[in-house]
């Protein structure tokens, strides 16, 4: 059978040679073949000259590229990919060896050079989300290779990719098992992040169960927390609250709208040790419960909420959004507090997110200054080529 092709228009061949990662659908002159989406397909110079191979999807970015050059990805391609990024963060992250640490991203998309592709790592189980159809319908191939590189050590993996994959691509989108050991079972691990305890749950869980990309910026609370009061905004499972709690805080307040992350939260916290009365939980909706804070009842504020801008069409909202939200942590943290501030969009780049948190600063008059400008962990690593996938951003805020 011949190999289906995508044809570039002429010129278009750059970003290709810079080994940038997609291929737009505006720089595509011709398809060869009839590729279904997640068909690979090679991606050819308009002389006809092999340039790259990749997973071909319905949409603005036309294809993913796996492999750049003109030899076809081989047989074992998953498994040495995959070696590869465990090699990464075996070299990053030592802890990963002992018990301090047992739960990471081993595949984060275009940073391991498998776009479309997340994987993370909870004390032998891995959970799987494809955020296209080609990573979608080589599920099972990556199952196979995970068991090969990781051994007896693997107790499980987990298909969760009904909310990522594409609704359109005919794919038959059901989450479960790929493969189960006799030894494991139950829908949830209890893992150890930086020598704390959390329960992880993948099957009703946001994500894959845990934000593993607030690690070093949860550990840097942590170190900020002895003596204050502190709120934790849209905690989700309350990683950000067990840190400030080993870290000697007076008293931590978490919320967060969903019950069932509540419910989590108030086992992690017991999970450390950590039932002592220090710790409020509350189910509300995070904004709400802010505007009604006094002023100066917290001195340490963390603002994480979910990502306020998925495409580039919602990107004014989202800014203006996160100016309202900053401007009233802002206005409400005690003097000489801190404010922990992030976002997750992508679409909003540093510069965007510390334009709108100097809004909000100028809009409470008060004396703000920045002590770090804060980002996603080793683990998320960004190809160089693709600095698209440096999605996470946040500033530590001092504030009189």
């Amino acid at each position: 059978m011949s190999m289906k092709k995508v044809i570039l228009k002429r010129g278009r061949e750059d970003s290709v040679l810079r080994f940038h990662p997609w291929i737009f659908s505006g720089a595509v002159a011709d398809v060869h073949g009839s590729p279904d989406e997640g068909d690979l397909v090679a991606v050819c110079s308009c002389d006809g000259s092999v340039l790259a191979f990749g997973h071909w999807q319905i949409g603005s970015i036309a294809v993913r590229i796996l492999s750049f050059g003109p030899d076809m990805p081989g047989l074992d391609f998953w498994e040495e990919m995959l070696s590869k990024a465990l090699a990464v963060r075996k070299a990053v992250l030592p802890a990963f060896s002992g018990t301090e640490t047992d739960c990471y991203r081993l595949v984060h998309g275009e940073g391991d050079s498998l776009p479309g592709l997340i994987v993370d790592y909870y004390r032998g189980v891995c959970v799987i989300q494809a955020h296209s159809a080609g990573m979608f319908r080589a599920k099972r191939q990556i199952a196979e290779a995970l068991r090969r590189i990781y051994g007896p050590e693997l107790l499980a993996i987990y298909d969760k990719s009904s909310g990522t994959a594409p609704f359109k691509a005919g794919l038959d989108l059901v989450d479960g098992y790929l493969y189960r050991s006799p030894e494991f079972s139950g829908d949830d691990q209890t893992v150890t992040e930086n020598g704390h305890r959390f329960i992880v749950n993948w099957t009703s869980g946001q994500k894959t169960g845990f934000f593993l990309d607030q690690r070093e910026n949860r550990a840097l609370v942590e170190k900020y927390s002895r003596g204050r009061n502190v709120l934790n905004l849209f905690c989700y499972t309350g990683g950000f609250s067990v840190y400030a709690l080993a870290g000697g805080a007076a008293s931590v307040v978490s919320v967060d709208s969903s019950k069932k992350a509540m419910e989590l939260v108030d086992r992690n916290v017991a999970l450390n040790g950590f039932d002592d009365g220090r710790h409020t939980g509350l189910c509300c909706d995070a904004i709400d419960y802010l505007k009604t804070v006094p002023e100066g009842g917290f001195d340490l504020m963390i603002v994480d909420p979910p990502a306020f801008a998925k495409h580039r069409g919602a990107l004014k909202n989202a800014l203006r959004a996160y100016q309202r939200l900053n401007a009233s942590a802002i206005s409400k943290v005690a003097s000489g507090g801190l404010v922990f501030t992030f976002s997750c969009s992508q679409v909003v780049d540093k510069e965007a997110f510390a334009l709108a948190v100097f809004s909000a600063a100028a809009q409470t008059g008060r004396n703000v200054r920045i002590l770090d400008r804060l980002n996603q962990p080793a683990d998320h690593s960004v190809n160089i080529y693709h600095p698209e996938g440096e999605y996470l951003k946040g500033l530590l805020l001092y504030v009189e």
